[in-house]
């Protein structure tokens, strides 16, 4: 399955925060220097999935905030039920 994300680093924790029309909003502690972000990135979306961090491949985005994920192994419903569905977002 392929999701968007909004990564925002240096953030305080590291943190899913909810859907913002079709993307994933994350905040990182990591700074997006030499990667670290990507890497932090990488690592919550696993743990939240509970998929090892292999599964989880960046198709663009690198040197971005907006990126697009590669998510092995897990289904649509899988993502909705960790996450919420897109659009959801309480205003």
């Amino acid at each position: 399955m392929r999701i968007a994300v909004h990564v925002t680093p240096r953030s305080g924790r590291d943190e899913i925060t909810g859907w913002r029309g079709s993307r994933l909003m994350l905040r990182v502690s990591a700074p997006a220097e030499s990667s670290k972000a990507n890497k932090a990135v990488r690592e919550l979306l696993a743990s939240a999935l509970r998929i090892p961090k292999r599964s989880v491949h960046m198709l663009r985005g690198e040197t971005s905030r907006y990126k697009q994920l590669e998510l092995n192994g897990v289904e649509e419903a899988e993502v909705f039920e960790a996450f919420g569905k897109p659009g959801n977002e309480e205003i």
